[in-house]
């Protein structure tokens, strides 16, 4: 396509002007995978409904709608918490990394996320919906997928029984 002459008199008439010149700069920057300088930029949302629970949202992505500020380097991992009958289980997705850039942390019931290849930096922190053995926690990670399997703590108290007098 040539170039515009920025000193060429604009047709008053022509209500499309620069539309051609801006489609083809947004299919350029899809194709090699940026928009503008630091992307590729992304937000999403995950739904997720448990029978008697209210519906939970949650966030993932580098960039949020209205923010000014971006955080280019950083991404939040779209993350899947299940609780099963004996088990938590937590799905998280973070494509382009490897498994030895996979950093896992557990303090209490919270669940810490990182990772970390090049340009690629995931972190989350997942709140677990019960009390787990951190020793049996289980983890792999497999074409982009990293999957997490904790053991519910037992009940280890013992029902006493009061007599009425």
């Amino acid at each position: 396509m040539a170039e515009r002459n920025p000193r060429k008199r604009r047709d008053p008439f022509d209500i499309f002007g620069d539309f051609d010149e801006m489609f083809e700069e947004l299919i350029r920057s899809m194709e090699t995978g940026r928009i503008g300088q630091g992307g590729p930029f992304f937000y999403g949302r995950s739904w997720s409904v448990r029978p008697g629970e209210e519906p939970e949202v949650r966030e993932f992505g580098n960039i949020r709608p209205g923010e000014q500020r971006l955080e280019i380097g950083e991404r939040r991992p779209l993350v899947d918490v299940f609780d099963a009958d004996g088990t938590v289980h937590v799905v998280a997705e973070m494509p382009g990394i490897e498994k030895e850039d996979v950093e896992l942390s557990i303090d209490d019931r919270e669940l810490e996320i990182k990772a970390s290849r090049g340009d690629r930096q995931y972190h989350e922190t997942v709140e677990l919906p019960a009390d787990v053995d951190d020793s049996s926690a289980k983890a792999t990670y497999k074409n982009g997928v990293l999957e997490i399997t904790l053991k519910k703590k037992g009940d280890n108290r013992k029902r006493k029984k009061i007599d009425v007098e």
